[in-house]
């Protein structure tokens, strides 16, 4: 048993408050503000982000930061990429020994940087890693088999959150490669909105095996120039979280796709999905620092000039599809 703090009160972070408490483990969950704290602690659910799952009764909540750190063994992150920064700093400030993991997934906007970036220059002595790979956080609460990997630099802390965290129906396994599995938890959102448009638009399946398979060719490209292991990107937190995230309306990445291809605005799509869909942002992070790199990463250019409006869908496929023909 752990005494575990859930840093976070979205779809992500009360799954894994609910199975973690669930499976007998001492679980804290944080939220940002105090009204939303009573919602939760009164329904005794998640109405807004995951409804249907009753909290176990010892599933504790707080919006009191330092209330829920209290005696915790561990902070479970759980906020969205622009959460990261202000949560790691205040780690640092006020319990600058505890341990902890990020699960969120994506490039922090305007500095372009990797999670484990973002934490470095927040909390530079953390101990500390990624929680990733293919989830959905319905799936995770309903208890439905899961398999994700504790990624990081300290081979020995991972090893130690990948015995003391798993559970038998989620599945953890360490991986060395943190900046492989950062990269591919991030760069697949990217993809899941181009396929989203590539079903919108009906072009079928065989279209979709082609633009995954490119799609994760461009990320190991991108990944192994950022200095990933190209082998990263054929686990759990490359390829499998690729085909999730590609292929189930589950996805709100994918939800984008699907309503870029009806002709939608962004602005319109955001307000009806009521949560963050990290693909978005990260499209214009990955572009920017592909650039830099000079990498070449048509599917990324043809997401991001479709969001900005400068392409129709419809013409980003036709421009992908009549590019050079050359070598696999």
């Amino acid at each position: 048993m752990m005494r575990i703090a859930v840093l976070g009160a979205g779809a992500w972070g009360t799954a894994l408050a609910v199975v973690y408490a669930r499976s007998g483990h001492a679980v804290r969950l944080w939220c940002w503000q105090e009204d939303e704290a009573q919602r939760l602690r009164s329904a005794r659910e998640n109405a807004r982000y995951l409804p249907g799952f009753p909290f176990p009764e010892s599933l504790f909540v707080s919006a009191d930061l330092a209330e829920t750190l209290a005696d915790a063994e561990i902070a479970l992150i759980a906020t969205p990429v622009a959460g990261l920064r202000a949560v790691a700093t205040q780690l640092a400030q006020k319990h600058p020994q505890l341990p902890f993991l990020w699960a969120c997934k994506g490039l922090e906007a305007t500095s372009g940087l990797l999670p484990h970036e973002v934490v470095a220059q927040a909390h530079a002595q953390a101990r500390c890693g990624a929680l990733t790979g293919p989830s959905f956080a319905l799936e995770v609460a309903r208890g439905l088999p899961t398999a994700v990997a504790v990624a990081g630099e300290d081979a020995g802390f991972v090893a130690e959150c990948v015995k003391r965290l798993n559970l038998p129906t989620l599945r953890l396994y360490a991986n060395a490669d943190l900046v492989g599995a950062e990269i591919g938890g991030a760069v697949k959102n990217v993809m899941a909105i181009a396929a989203g448009i590539s079903d919108g638009l009906g072009l079928g399946n065989n279209a979709r095996a082609a633009l995954l398979t490119r799609g994760l060719t461009e990320i190991t490209r991108f990944g192994v120039a950022c200095g990933a292991r190209r082998e990263t990107f054929m686990g759990l937190t490359g390829l499998g979280d690729l085909i999730l995230t590609a292929t189930s309306d589950l996805s709100r990445n994918r939800r984008v796709g699907l309503a870029l291809a009806e002709g939608k605005r962004l602005p319109v799509i955001q307000e009806a999905l009521g949560q963050v869909a990290e693909g978005v942002g990260t499209a214009f992070e990955v572009r920017k620092k592909a650039a830099l790199l000079g990498i070449e990463m048509p599917i990324t250019e043809a997401v991001c000039q479709v969001i900005e409006g400068r392409l129709s869908p419809a013409a980003a496929v036709e421009r992908l599809m009549s590019r050079q023909p050359k070598a696999e």
